[in-house]
């Protein structure tokens, strides 16, 4: 018979043991993927030579000509690889050992899990198609990988069958404003829903520099796990932390110099991943805060975009923002470790907001 702690314990322990175990497990598979990744060259064969506009990259290939070819893309599948065979490996122990402790490490549950598995596995699909046409240079595709216009629909697909579940299946049609309660918008939910994780996706471009978005994504989750264990959602915490669990054994190997990038498959899975976690938890506004990085990310790449069509002038060096700092001068490492205090900080203050309102 299990002797089993009850309450806050409990939880606790089901929300950090799944996320330690990603982390171990993702640095246990990172050799296997290395080895993989520089045999098989999987990097760019050539740097990228276009702005967005059709312009020359001059800025770009000055700081990243040396980093981009023979630095493997891919990386993200140790993110999701190790989330997912920890979400699986607890739920097949749940099945085989009749324990108490066995069931209640399983968080693999249809109203708070099911779909932000589905979100991470489909941007993670979708995301490897992308990284793998690149590298192999597939003539059908513009530059190699995916055009933007793929990869928005994409998302745009991941996102209306996210936002029917959550209207239809969960009868979810409010959303919360902090401070002043909910509003109930209906069918107009899922609209909502994609527009929101458009943007967030379009802040996916924050990968770039090493270690950059792995501890940026971190800061996001880990504040949304918060919330969400203040919510009495703990299946949905503990998948937020397996998150950031996985994370960190991407971070260890993506420090400068990093071992690989994390590009689409990962970046594309943690966005829309992000979104429906912000979703399930009524905090969706908070997105605002807590992805501060991804939304300043977004609002660079469009000032920028805006005022070379309608002005012929550039507001940044080069867009999006943290390529700008790196043409400042700023070292990479500085812009990442400056990148991660300002998330950390609005994590925090993000937390603070979800709890008081």
């Amino acid at each position: 018979m299990d002797i089993l702690p009850t309450g806050p314990v409990i939880n606790t322990l089901k929300v950090i043991t799944p996320a330690a175990l990603a982390f171990f497990i993702g640095i246990g598979i990172t050799p296997f993927l290395t080895d993989f990744l520089y045999r098989n060259k999987m990097w760019k064969k050539k740097v990228r030579t276009k702005t967005m506009d059709g312009k020359e990259a001059v800025v770009f290939q000055s700081l990243h000509k040396e980093k981009e070819v023979g630095t493997p893309k891919m990386g993200g599948i140790i993110i999701w690889g190790s989330a997912l065979v920890t979400i699986l490996l607890l739920w097949a122990l749940s099945l085989v050992i009749d324990t108490d402790v066995a069931q209640k490490l399983n968080f693999l549950s249809r109203g708070q899990t099911w779909v932000p598995l589905f979100a991470l596995m489909m941007g993670a699909g979708f995301g490897f198609l992308d990284d793998y046409f690149e590298v192999t240079e597939r003539k059908d595709y513009v530059g190699g990988g995916m055009s933007l216009k793929k990869r928005l629909l994409v998302v745009t697909l991941i996102s209306l069958a996210s936002g029917w579940w959550f209207y239809s299946k969960l009868g979810v049609s409010e959303i919360h404003i902090p401070f002043n309660g909910d509003i109930n918008i209906g069918i107009l939910f899922i609209p909502f829903f994609l527009i929101v994780t458009l943007g967030l996706y379009s802040g996916g471009v924050i990968d770039g520099i090493d270690g950059l978005a792995g501890g940026v994504f971190s800061s996001m989750f880990a504040a949304y796990g918060v919330i969400a264990f203040a919510n009495n959602q703990i299946n949905l915490a503990a998948f937020c932390f397996v998150l950031v669990g996985a994370l960190l054994a991407f971070l260890w190997f993506n420090i400068p110099p990093a071992r690989f990038y994390m590009s689409e498959t990962g970046s594309m899975a943690l966005t829309v991943t992000l979104s429906v976690v912000a979703f399930l938890t009524q905090e969706v506004l908070l997105l605002l805060i807590i992805a501060f990085p991804l939304v300043a990310t977004v609002a660079s790449n469009v000032i920028q975009m805006t005022s070379k069509k309608f002005r012929d002038k550039k507001v940044f060096q080069i867009a999006p923002l943290h390529h700008h700092f790196e043409a400042l001068g700023w070292p990479n490492y500085k812009v990442t470790m400056r990148y991660w205090i300002i998330s950390l900080i609005f994590a925090f203050m993000g937390v603070i907001l979800a709890l008081l309102g």
